[in-house]
């Protein structure tokens, strides 16, 4: 199934959804386990196969929804099978929001937040199958899901580690940070809590869609949302 734009996820109208990174990302609040237990039931008998992805806590149940089958499309034409939103996320979406909605379960979408690694090499070829190996004890999860070299566990244990391409350097020099996802509609409220805390704003130049932050030590940070920059 074709991988969907960001317009048309943004078309779908997924109020208690937000794309984060490669999936649509959902929290529910909930009053105690079984409510959670129950919700989780009700989705359950829902999807045709198709399934989110679930982390639950005391007080609200975390959802992901992506597909590993997604068909990407280079400049040439030819099909990538990638991990992205499809048609079947977003039906799904709709449908776990109703069920949300028939149990008088709340969203929280202010609240979701999602972190990826990423690492400043030269070399991304000799680098790569290090942190394949080292974070998920497979080398396969090297370009697991994407057309790149990202690190991506297939059982969602650590973050996903991306390369981001720099010139030859000498260190020392900072070659990791964080990219921490929020939803666009709090982007600016978690920047100027940082900002409050004593980080300064380094780069705004993509802003909505990506702001980069710095620790009072010179640690950066990217804060990235799903909204794109202004034409």
């Amino acid at each position: 199934m074709d991988m969907l734009s960001g317009n048309e996820i943004t078309a779908a109208d997924l109020a208690d959804w937000r794309k984060l990174g490669q999936g649509l990302h959902a929290r529910f609040q909930i009053p105690d386990f079984g409510a959670g237990v129950r919700f989780l039931a009700a989705i359950g008998g829902t999807g045709e196969g198709h399934h989110p992805e679930v982390r639950m806590g005391t007080a609200h149940v975390d959802l992901k929804l992506i597909s590993d089958d997604a068909i990407y499309r280079d400049d040439a034409g030819t099909e990538h099978q990638v991990e992205w939103v499809t048609q079947q996320d977003v039906d799904l979406a709709h449908r776990i929001s109703e069920i949300a909605a028939e149990q008088s379960l709340v969203a929280d979408p202010g609240s979701i937040t999602a972190i990826e690694l990423a690492l400043d090499t030269a070399d991304t070829a000799t680098v790569a199958p290090v942190w394949a190996a080292l974070l998920t004890g497979d080398v396969e999860a090297q370009g697991r899901g994407t057309i790149g070299d990202d690190v991506r566990d297939a059982t969602g244990r650590v973050p996903i580690l991306w390369f981001q391409e720099t010139d030859a350097h000498e260190t020392p020099r900072q070659r990791f940070h964080l990219d921490v996802q929020v939803p666009y509609d709090v982007a600016e409220q978690r920047i100027a809590m940082a900002v409050a805390a004593g980080a300064v704003i380094v780069d705004d130049s993509r802003a909505p869609r990506t702001i980069v932050i710095a620790d009072p030590d010179g640690n950066k940070a990217c804060v990235g949302t799903f909204q794109p920059a202004p034409e």
